[in-house]
């Protein structure tokens, strides 16, 4: 089973009586406070869940795996998670 963006404002609206457009709202909101975080460079840290952070990468020399062609990797910054004491510990099931 699969717990998407849909699946959360849904248990939200139900278990907190909210409208399903706040639901939404809610969600969207901790969502683009979280990616705008990110992008400034912060780190974003929920405790008991984990936190996420930017990482750069260097760019490299790569080869095209289909094509064999020699090509260049540029370099980038990707959001990174790492998953909190707290949590790791409940979903390591025995």
């Amino acid at each position: 089973m699969t717990m998407n963006k849909s699946d959360l404002m849904n248990r939200l609206a139900e278990e907190k009586g909210f409208s399903l457009s706040t639901a939404k709202e809610i969600v969207d909101m901790v969502f683009e406070d979280m990616t705008q975080a990110l992008i400034k460079g912060d780190r974003v840290e929920i405790r008991g869940f984990g936190s996420f952070k930017m990482k750069a990468y260097k760019g490299y020399s790569g080869r095209n795996p289909r094509s064999g062609e020699n090509t260049e990797v540029k370099s980038k910054r990707l959001p990174v998670f790492k998953v909190g004491k707290d949590l790791r510990e409940r979903v390591d099931y025995p």
